[in-house]
C-alpha cells in the first residue's frame, strides 16, 4: 500500500529538515532554507520532446544565446590545448590562448565551412584547416591563406575568426554565442553560496557519456525528483526519503534534498527493516519493501522471484517469463538483482541498522575517518546530511552539480539534429584539500546506445545500477510521448518543483524576442 492522498499538500512522512535537526553534526545554515516555487501542477505538450521544429527553436532561443558549460579547465591546461564543444547542430572551439587566456570561437573554417577541428588537440600553434589551409592564430587573427592573392577581400579584419564569449565559474569555462549576452556572474546569480567547498577545489576522478534514445529534456527531467523512486528505484525504498524530499528554487537553479537513513513513507514504517537485503548483499538479493516480493540473483540476466507466501517463478533481467507459477515481475527490481555486475563487486555488502539516526550517525562518521588522512581534522566539521544525503542542483537549462561531498556532477545535450537522441554526462568532481596538488582528470568513456553503464567501472555498481534503471525508463517515455492521449504531460506541484521550474524558464527564453535578463 504506498502513500497516496494525505490530506494535505505535503507526504506525512517527517520533512527534510526535522531529520537534519536531528543530526550529531548539524548542516549549513543554507540547507535549512525555505524557498519554494509557487504552487500549482505544469502541463508542457508533448511535442516540445520530438517535433523537429521545436528541437530548432531550441537552437535558435535557447543554445544560441544562453550561458552553457562548454569544458573544464583540465581539458584545456596548455598553451595551444583546444575542447569541441557540441550543442545540438552548433559546434565551437575553446582554446587556450596563453596561460591566463581562453577563447572560444565557432568550429567553422571562413573559407569553405570545414570544422577546424575533428577533435579535442593538444598544443596547437594555429588553428589550421585540414581542407585547404587556411589558418589562424590561436587569438583568432588570420594568420595564412594559401594562394592568398586568388582571394583579394580577404583581409585580417574581416577574416578573423569571431570570438564567442567566455565566462569562468568553478573551474568550468562557460560560453555564450550571444554577443550582447548578460554576464555570467548575473546569470549564475548567488548559487556559491550554496557550496562550503568551492568547485575550483575540485578534479574530475570519473567521466563519461552515455547516449541517450531520448531527447534531453525527458533525460535530465528523470533526475530532477525522487517521486519516481517508489517505481524505478524500489531498493532505495528501505532508507532513503522520497516522497517526504524538500524542493526550493532560486533564479536560474534549483535544489532537491532527499534524506538517507529513514525509510519511505510508502512503507508505512518508521524505522528501516534489515531484511531487504536478506543475504547482506547489495546485488545478490532484495525485498521488495511493499509487496515483500524477494528477488533472488540466479546469474547474470536470471532472477527467481518468491512472494510472501512461498510460489516462485523465474525471469529475465528484462522481467520477462522463463518459468514457474509466478508469472509476473518488477521490472527495475530484475534490472537491479538480475542485471550486470561491475567486476569485483559481485560480494558487496549491503546492511540496514533498523534504527535511522543510527544509521546517519555511523554512516557519517565511516565516511569522515575514510577521509581523515587527506583532510585532517575539517572532517569533523563536515555535516552528517553532506555525508549521506542526495542534495542535488540544477542550473538552467542543463546541468545538475551535486553538493559538497557527493560527487555527482551531471550535464544534458541534445544528441546533433535528433529530437529524439540526448547525451548524458556524468563526472564525479570530488574536492582536494586546500593547498593540495590537482590529481589529473580522468579520462572519458563514451556509451553508445546499447552499452550497459557497468561498461563505465570508474562510477561503480550502484550508480550504474541505477541509471540502468532510469534507462529502462527513457526509450519507453519516448515511444509514449507519441501516443499520449491527452497530448501534455502533467507535473506534481511540489515533487516535480524543479522540472516545473525548468519548464518555466525554458519558457521564457523561447517565447522572447530577446534573451531574458536576470537583472
Amino acid at each position: 500500500m504506498v502513500e497516496g492522498k494525505t490530506g494535505h499538500e505535503r507526504s506525512n512522512g517527517i520533512s527534510y529538515n526535522e531529520i537534519i535537526a536531528r543530526d550529531v553534526v548539524p548542516p549549513p545554515k543554507v540547507y535549512l532554507e525555505e524557498s519554494p516555487y509557487p504552487a500549482g501542477v505544469t502541463t508542457v505538450e508533448v511535442s516540445r520532446y520530438f517535433s523537429k521544429a521545436e528541437h530548432d527553436r531550441e537552437v535558435e532561443r535557447l543554445w544560441k544565446r544562453v550561458w552553457q558549460m562548454a569544458c573544464h579547465e583540465s581539458d584545456i591546461p596548455n598553451v595551444g590545448d583546444t575542447h569541441v564543444y557540441d550543442i545540438a547542430e552548433l559546434s565551437f572551439i575553446i582554446v587556450r590562448v596563453s596561460q591566463d587566456t581562453v577563447k572560444a570561437y565557432p568550429n567553422a573554417c571562413l573559407h569553405r565551412g570545414r570544422a577546424l577541428c575533428d577533435a579535442h588537440r593538444k598544443e596547437l600553434k594555429v588553428l589550421r584547416c585540414p581542407f585547404h589551409g587556411w589558418s589562424w592564430q590561436l587569438d583568432g587573427k588570420l594568420k595564412e591563406v594559401p594562394g592568398h592573392w586568388d582571394f583579394p577581400t580577404v583581409t585580417e579584419e574581416e577574416y578573423s575568426l569571431p570570438e564567442v564569449k567566455v565566462g569562468y565559474w568553478g573551474g568550468f569555462y562557460f560560453i555564450n554565442p550571444d554577443p550582447n549576452c548578460e554576464p555570467l556572474a548575473d546569470f549564475m546569480g548567488d548559487f556559491d553560496r550554496h557550496f562550503g567547498i568551492p568547485f575550483q577545489r575540485r578534479y574530475k576522478a570519473a567521466h563519461l557519456i552515455k547516449r541517450l534514445p531520448c531527447n534531453w529534456k525527458v533525460a535530465q527531467e528523470a533526475f530532477m525528483e525522487s517521486y519516481h523512486v517508489i517505481a524505478t528505484h524500489p531498493e532505495l525504498l528501505g532508507s532513503f526519503c522520497d516522497v517526504n524530499s524538500k524542493y526550493d528554487a532560486w533564479g536560474n537553479f534549483s535544489r532537491a534534498m532527499s534524506a538517507s537513513g529513514y525509510p519511505s513513507p510508502h512503507t508505512g514504517l518508521k524505522e528501516n527493516d534489515p531484511g531487504c537485503y536478506p543475504e547482506g548483499k547489495a546485488y545478490q538479493s532484495l525485498k521488495h519493501m511493499i509487496s515483500g516480493h524477494i528477488y533472488h540473483r540466479i546469474s547474470e540476466g536470471e532472477v527467481e522471484v518468491e512472494t510472501p507466501d512461498g510460489r516462485k517463478g523465474r525471469f529475465s533481467e528484462h522481467a520477462e517469463y522463463l518459468s514457474g507459477e509466478v508469472k509476473s515481475a518488477d521490472i527495475q527490481m530484475c534490472s537491479w538483482v538480475g542485471g550486470k555486475i561491475c567486476a569485483g563487486e559481485e560480494e558487496q555488502p549491503m546492511v540496514y541498522p533498523q534504527d535511522p539516526l543510527e544509521y546517519r550517525t555511523q554512516t557519517a562518521a565511516n565516511r569522515r575517518e575514510g577521509m581523515r588522512a587527506q583532510f585532517g581534522d575539517y572532517v569533523d566539521q563536515i555535516s552528517d546530511a553532506d555525508l549521506n544525503d542526495a542534495i542535488y542542483y540544477s542550473v538552467f537549462p542543463n546541468l545538475s552539480p551535486w553538493a559538497d561531498f557527493n560527487p555527482i556532477f551531471y550535464r544534458f545535450r541534445p544528441d546533433g539534429s535528433n529530437p529524439e537522441q540526448s547525451l548524458h554526462e556524468v563526472m564525479y568532481m570530488v574536492p582536494v584539500p586546500e593547498g593540495a596538488p590537482m590529481p589529473e582528470p580522468a579520462p572519458c568513456t563514451f556509451l553508445d546506445l546499447e552499452d550497459d553503464y557497468t561498461l563505465a567501472p570508474e562510477i561503480g555498481s550502484n550508480l550504474a545500477k541505477i541509471f540502468n534503471q532510469d534507462f529502462v525508463n527513457h526509450r519507453m517515455v519516448q515511444k509514449g510521448l507519441h501516443n499520449h492521449p491527452k497530448g501534455k504531460t502533467i507535473f506534481a506541484s511540489y515533487q516535480e518543483t524543479k522540472i516545473r521550474h525548468f519548464h518555466d524558464t525554458l519558457n521564457k527564453w523561447l517565447d522572447s524576442a530577446t534573451a531574458p535578463r536576470s537583472k
